[in-house]
């Protein structure tokens, strides 16, 4: 009877509503699928410039990143003049950037000279950076230096988008520049110099967990006489 019944219905025999209900093997959505429908093809089409809108979007394009040329200094007034002011490195400003991000990462309310000290191990690639390396000192020993001496912030504080800086560690920055203008041997402002400004500041946490992790005079003096090197982008 069922191979009698489907024989009596040609193709071109439309489906009546009894004849739908007779074929519960027909999905119900057939019928409106088989009709030209305007609004679908429009929604198929943004669909398709949507997706090649964000097939586009998604491939790598190159980063664009503005730096400032100084970092935050206690004497205005020496920077004033510009032409006789050194640069920082682009290696010391990411290193100082990193270490304000692992302050937030911590929940510390401020910016000290461990977390620039961990800024420079994190940014990893400078001159500092690989003479701590080279006598042991790593981000993870730093670190947990650092959460000994000062622990982590409560985890329902939020850090500011960019903790300000501790008394020593704007002394650090001073130092620093103070130095490289001493020197009078041109260049920038590097990484090495915002290591031997954390190991000036004998009282800062930084300064003693380089003390802690084996760091000392002699080691400074060691890199000191390293410090005319150029720290060339690599």
């Amino acid at each position: 009877m069922a191979s009698y019944a489907l024989s009596k219905l040609s193709p071109s025999t439309p489906f009546s509503p009894s004849t739908r209900a007779r074929s519960p093997h027909r999905p119900r959505l057939a019928s409106s699928l088989r009709l030209p429908n305007a609004w679908l093809l429009g929604a198929s089409d943004l669909a398709l410039r949507s997706t090649s809108l964000v097939s586009r979007s998604s491939k790598p394009r190159p980063i664009i990143a503005t730096v400032a040329f100084s970092l935050p200094t206690a004497k205005p007034e020496r920077v004033s003049s510009g032409e006789n002011v050194p640069r920082w490195s682009r290696r010391a400003i990411k290193s100082f950037a990193m270490g304000e991000l692992e302050a937030r990462k911590l929940k510390y309310p401020t910016t000290g000279t461990e977390a620039l000290l961990m800024g420079l191990l994190i940014e990893g690639t400078s001159s500092a950076a690989k003479f701590l390396r080279a006598n042991g000192i790593t981000l993870f020993k730093v670190r947990e230096e650092s959460i000994k001496s000062i622990p982590k912030g409560d985890m329902y504080f939020f850090s500011p988008e960019h903790p300000p800086l501790t008394e020593d560690c704007q002394r650090v920055l001073d130092w620093a520049v103070d130095q490289k203008l001493k020197s009078a041997d041109g260049g920038e402002i590097t990484t090495s110099h915002l290591l031997l400004g954390i190991w000036s500041e004998v009282e800062s946490p930084g300064h003693k967990i380089l003390a802690a992790l084996g760091f000392d005079d002699d080691k400074a003096k060691e890199l000191k006489s390293q410090i005319c090197e150029p720290e060339y982008d690599g």
